[in-house]
């Protein structure tokens, strides 16, 4: 398959793929999403951007209006130390139920399985800059 140029940014996006995100830690990067972490994209944009992010698409985020301030999700210092499990249980159960804010309200009734392992999957691309957090060599 051929790379095809993505005209937003410097870099080649793969043939194949369902979008792209700049990455937050630097901005000269295009990160590729997958179909799954496409949809947690969309999904984080519509609930979660409000407090997870410095800005949003409508302006300055929420966040710091919020106490304590939530985590921001670049942050691969704190998110990476965090297992997908445990990431999974605050989405579903909302912060207070795993020992958080409560402001962070509960999303399992709201958003499917399929969903929250979506945001997860985003959240995951996001949060590791390859700058910061090189990949592992595999042999």
């Amino acid at each position: 398959m051929k790379a095809k140029p993505h005209t937003e940014g410097k870099e080649y996006i793969s043939f194949g793929t369902y979008g792209s995100e700049i990455d937050w830690n630097n901005p000269d990067r295009i990160l590729p999403l997958n179909y799954d972490q496409a949809q947690g994209k969309r999904i984080f944009y519509q609930q979660c951007v409000w407090c997870h992010a410095d800005t949003t698409p409508a302006g300055p985020s929420n966040r710091s209006n919020v106490t304590p301030d939530p985590p921001l999700m670049n942050d691969g210092a704190v998110l990476n130390a965090v297992s997908d499990d445990s990431l999974r249980k605050i989405i579903a159960l909302g912060g207070s139920a795993v020992g958080k804010s409560a402001m962070m309200p509960p999303y399992g009734r709201s958003l499917s399985q399929d969903e929250i392992d979506a945001v997860v999957a985003y959240i995951r691309v996001i949060s590791v800059s390859a700058d910061k957090n090189p990949p592992a060599k595999t042999n």
